[in-house]
């Protein structure tokens, strides 16, 4: 018995090919929106700032108040935490102490033994009553497990997810938080490089374990990091943090000058890259650059460049063969010939994985946080820096940048020119995606 052949009628199959192409042609078309979407951002900086006075004179000091936005303020500490050993006992420390506020802003959270500990932590100050605001990367927290959040969220913990995927948010999947904050009754604050997760536990004693720095900050600044966290979370939650219990009478513990600013891809966001700038071409003896991620753009290359010309010493630390993203080192690399050539002292760090992101100038001025030396820092992720305008403070970051200066091998340029074809080439092919590093 013959089967019968099923056939659509030829006006359906007509309607079909004429809608079909129309159909592909609208899902590339939102496609191709999306994609512009995720790698726009607000127009780059493309004249470097001259060098107009040095990063010890008062008008830098004003400078970088104005244009930044928060001004430095007097009367700060801030002490620098090297490694998990020393960074996360203080974080959880003061977690402990809490009486009415915590805020905490990450990028990374993810499973493991330290997550765990800090989910616990700040469970139990929840169920003490204590207001506790938690806001992670919706990126950086897909290793998160949900147990620790479930414990969170049932002991009273407000748990929140930065730009989770959503049809109506797809725009904006490039753009992630990338802070690390974390503030403690309005008194306390903390920022630096450290994710919460086991590769930062213990000290940087082998490629399992990274290298990291973290810095806890008490008096007037900290108020400029709690501003930093609400600013993220008034976007996501829709509730202004504000009062005393946010906002304290600050007393004045030290008394270094800091600054704690923010960048947004939504606004602001050239901040950080114009901060980095000013500092450069600032410079008059030294710049010591410590780096997780270093893509600088062609802006920021001369303005190194420029430095070195004027005399300044240029020293880099940046990580080796142990990282965490072999593209990002790879287009790294496939810039340094101007840097090198122009007498640049570029180092990797070979013990483990280097995630310091420090700059210091002339041994008196010094940027910290979660800001990295490339385009996704300066324009796409939302960051914040904390800045110190203080020698005693710059000469501990030069004691630790020199510690781990013993740790790095020197690349020079004759070195870095006979590098293997097929590692030019791969590095070249890096390069390309530079924009979105």
């Amino acid at each position: 018995m013959r089967r019968a052949v099923h056939r659509y009628p030829p006006r359906l199959m007509k309607i079909q090919r004429l809608v079909l192409p129309v159909f592909a042609t609208v899902v590339l078309a939102v496609l191709a929106t999306l994609l512009v979407l995720n790698l726009r951002s607000e127009k780059k900086i493309d004249v470097r700032p001259t060098h107009l006075y040095a990063v010890a004179d008062q008008q830098f000091l004003r400078t970088m108040s104005v244009l930044l936005g928060p001004p430095l303020i007097e009367g700060n500490r801030v002490d620098t935490l090297l490694n998990g050993d020393q960074i996360f006992p203080s974080m959880l420390e003061a977690i402990a102490g809490a009486k009415q506020t915590i805020d905490f802003e990450t990028y990374i959270y993810w499973s493991g033994e330290i997550g765990k500990r800090f989910a616990a932590a700040l469970s139990e100050r929840a169920r003490a009553g204590v207001n506790v605001n938690v806001l992670v990367d919706w990126v950086g927290s897909q290793k998160m497990d949900e147990d620790s959040i479930k414990a969170m969220t049932d002991a009273g913990v407000d748990f929140r997810k930065y730009r989770p995927l959503r049809w109506y948010s797809l725009g904006r999947v490039n753009n992630r938080t990338h802070r690390k904050l974390l503030v403690v009754d309005g008194h306390i604050g903390f920022t630096g490089g450290v994710g919460i997760a086991d590769n930062w536990t213990g000290n940087a004693q082998d490629p399992e374990h990274w290298r990291d720095n973290h810095y806890r900050l008490e008096g007037p600044a900290v108020a400029q990091m709690q501003a930093a966290f609400t600013d993220n979370w008034t976007k996501v939650s829709g509730w202004v943090l504000h009062g005393h219990q946010y906002f304290p009478a600050q007393q004045t513990p030290g008394k270094q000058y800091a600054q704690v600013f923010q960048s947004s891809s939504q606004g602001g966001s050239e901040s950080m890259h114009l901060m980095y700038l000013l500092s450069i071409a600032a410079a008059t003896k030294t710049i010591d650059l410590a780096m997780a991620y270093f893509v600088p753009d062609e802006v920021t290359n001369g303005a190194l460049v420029n430095a070195m010309k004027r005399g300044v010493r240029l020293r880099l630390i940046l990580p080796g063969k142990h990282n965490d993203t072999d593209l990002v080192r790879n287009a790294s690399r496939a810039g340094w010939g101007p840097l090198l050539q122009a007498g640049a002292l570029i180092h990797e760090y070979q013990p483990t994985t280097y995630h310091v992101k420090l700059l210091i100038v002339d041994g008196v001025w010094s940027s910290v946080g979660s800001t990295n030396f490339d385009a996704r820092s300066f324009r796409l992720n939302d960051e914040a820096n904390l800045n110190v305008h203080d020698a005693d403070f710059a000469r501990v970051q030069t004691e630790t940048f020199e510690t781990d200066l013993k740790q790095a091998q020197r690349i020079t340029y004759e070195q870095w020119e006979a590098r293997p074809w097929h590692e030019k080439l791969k590095e070249r092919g890096a390069a390309l995606f530079s924009s979105q590093l």
